[in-house]
């Protein structure tokens, strides 16, 4: 527009007029909105209700030649018009229909304040101006819908593009949040919202948890891990599109306060200190399964329409598909990884000796013993296996385990006495690589390998005061962090821990934690020691017997009774261990089909156990049975013909053992 000065107004005007104005021809069919142009004053904008009989713009559009009324208050035609005029001093007017190439633009209206204003030559003059703003129009027109042909155009492609994207992201492996982080850029820069964020399905608490979110410069009061109630209805919440399973639009959504049911949803939000005018909420279904909720939320422009949503259907199935598969990738390379760890677990498993998978014995202790197994086996409970040295709890820890639900997982074991307190931390929970001095790579701990399985801690006493606090943790909060980390791993490992010490006077000596004691102590089991058990010895010598000569090649078939009665009576401080090396070594003396069992050995200490007043003590029992073996193998305690070997020990039990018992060799 061409501002001119008010003063010069009039000596510049060709045809005098009070008010000048224009309608376009799409606006004239009900309701006529006019651009009017007041003699000292700008530019506005009317509306004119009427219907097409009664406005000048439809007769325009139907005579299409111009209308010039000199006496409008003597009008009989457009009455209803005319009064309304009449009214704000007009008395006369002059209509000009805009037309170009045939093409009907709208009209042109002039009107005065003086009667009779307008003669047959301005009208013909006025024609002429008319046809150049119709022509001038005519190129507007023109220009507009190119450029909205355009803009159309650019933004279909960008669409196509967008679903292209999307179905390249379909075979992606990558990371899933990263994966939905970088869906909703794209989502939110093709659909110019201010706001994208994915919903999924919490595996814990089971709500619908904002599990990716993008919003420039984070401007807003939404993060990301922020959960919404699935059960939540009523006003868009996401947690009735994932129920109900049907998008959802909505407009002025931020006109009230957000409802705690779903102030983690983008619906109802605030963005940079302004309300969301316009959301919208879509399911994502793969294969008939809604796997979570996509929403977008702008806070000016248009509103979302019918048309965004059906073309955000498409988008949502892609989502979703890509979605189930990076769940499903996830889940193979865990299962992947879980196989692997397990792997390598076993395998350090078959180069050690394997324990007897069957317990073998009929008495009444050993009988109370399976009832115990029996009835916590399917619990998942934290087991505490109360026992001397060798009678044997990791099988009873073992047997458990099989008859538990998770009997097809792994049964991962560890003798706490025999990792250095230094290292038993990184056993225990794993550490990555350069967490500590000779950590050139990562290790996994313990609990990881045993997820959904077993860990079987052996000598749980043995834990350092300063490590029991974080076994506490795994077993209340099931979490832990490998060393030299500081992401936290979830556990779902059933523990079961063994020890041949009273922990009750651990705790009260101050060498053991008691919140650790009474949530390992849930429900203990006492394994009775060979003495208490002697009707069982004949069953276990025949075991072990055909064990060995099995393994040797051998037949022995005899045992000679006064044999079986001295191994009877024998008061066996080393319990079943001690029975098998014996018996072991036993099997290694008969060349022949009679078993041959040195019994001077045990003669001579039944003999001193028979001749001693005082009844002599467990550790003193112990003390005699390790000095005696060590001098056997002339104090050699590590090697395969070793003390520790006979005893049935690792060589740093039996050193800690030693030391506890104040054993030393000769001359040192």
């Amino acid at each position: 527009m061409i501002d001119i000065d008010k003063e010069n107004e009039s000596d510049l005007r060709i045809v005098d007029f009070d008010v000048i104005g224009m309608s376009r021809l799409e606006e004239a069919m009900n309701g006529v909105d006019w651009h009017l142009h007041r003699l000292g004053g700008g530019v506005e904008r009317v509306s004119m209700d009427g219907t097409m009989e009664e406005t000048i713009s439809a007769w325009m559009y139907q005579h299409q030649k111009p209308l010039t009324i000199p006496f409008l208050d003597q009008e009989k035609l457009l009455n209803c018009k005319i009064t309304a005029l009449t009214e704000d001093g007009i008395r006369s007017l002059c209509a000009l229909p805009l037309i170009c190439a045939h093409q009907h633009i709208g009209c042109l209206l002039i009107r005065s304040k003086q009667p009779e204003a307008y003669s047959n030559d301005e009208v013909r003059f006025l024609s002429l101006i008319a046809d150049m703003i119709a022509s001038a129009l005519a190129g507007a027109i023109n220009f507009e819908a190119l450029q909205k042909t355009q803009a159309d155009l650019q933004a279909e492609k960008d669409r196509l593009q967008l679903l292209l994207e999307l179905n390249n992201q379909v075979v992606s492996n990558l990371d899933l949040r990263t994966l939905l982080r970088a869906i909703s850029v794209s989502v939110r820069r093709v659909m110019q919202c201010d706001a994208v964020g994915v919903h999924l399905p919490d595996t814990e608490s089971g709500q619908l948890q904002l599990y990716a979110l993008d919003i420039p410069d984070g401007n807003g009061l939404l993060t990301e891990d922020a959960q919404v109630l699935r059960e939540g209805s009523g006003g868009g919440n996401p947690g009735e599109v994932f129920r109900t399973r049907k998008p959802m639009l909505m407009s002025q959504v931020g006109s009230g306060p957000c409802s705690s049911s779903s102030g983690a949803s983008i619906h109802g939000t605030v963005l940079a200190g302004k309300s969301l005018e316009s959301a919208c909420a879509l399911p994502l279904i793969c294969h008939d399964r809604t796997l979570g909720v996509l929403e977008l939320g702008r806070l000016q422009g248009p509103a979302f329409t019918q048309a965004d949503i059906d073309f955000l259907v498409q988008v949502a199935n892609q989502i979703a598909i890509t979605i189930e598969n990076a769940l499903a990738y996830g889940e193979i390379t865990e299962l992947k990884n879980q196989l692997s760890r397990e792997k390598l677990y076993l395998e350090d498993e078959i180069r050690s000796e394997k324990g007897f998978e069957e317990i073998i014995g009929r008495s009444a202790a050993i009988r109370a013993v399976l009832r115990n197994i029996e009835t916590v086996a399917p619990t998942g409970s934290t087991v505490l296996i109360y026992g001397e040295t060798g009678t044997g709890k990791e099988l009873v820890a073992r047997a458990i385990h099989e008859r538990s639900p998770r009997c097809s997982n792994a049964f991962v074991k560890l003798n706490c006495a025999a990792i250095p307190t230094g290292l038993l931390e990184s056993e225990l929970f794993g550490h990555e690589r350069g967490a500590f001095t000779g950590a050139i790579m990562q290790r996994i701990g313990r609990f990881e390998v045993a997820n959904h399985g077993t860990a079987f801690l052996d000598e749980i006493s043995e834990i350092s005061l300063e490590l029991q606090p974080k076994l506490l943790r795994v077993l209340q909060e099931r979490e832990f962090e490998r060393l030299g980390s500081t992401c936290t791993l979830k556990t779902d490992a059933r523990l079961i821990a063994a020890t041949n010490r009273d922990l009750a006077d651990c705790v009260e000596k101050k060498t053991f934690r008691a919140d650790l004691y009474y949530r390992l102590n849930v429900f203990p089991i006492q394994v009775p020691p060979l003495r208490d058990r002697a009707e069982d010895i004949p069953v276990l010598v025949r075991h072990f017997v055909q064990h060995f000569a099995r393994r040797m090649n051998r037949v022995i078939d005899t045992i000679p009774s006064d044999t079986m009665e001295a191994l009877v009576r024998h008061s066996w401080p080393g319990n079943i261990r001690e029975l098998q090396n014996l018996v072991e070594h036993s099997v290694i003396l008969s060349s022949g089909p009679v078993l041959r069992v040195p019994l001077a050995g045990l003669q001579s200490g039944a003999a001193a156990s028979r001749g001693s007043v005082k009844r002599r003590t467990l550790e003193e029992a112990e003390r005699e049975h390790i000095l005696n073996t060590l001098k056997e193998t002339k104090w050699v305690v590590s090697g395969a013909r070793g003390a520790a070997s006979r005893l049935g020990m690792n060589r740093s039990t039996l050193q800690l053992r030693m030391k506890k018992l104040g054993i030393a060799r000769p001359g040192m």
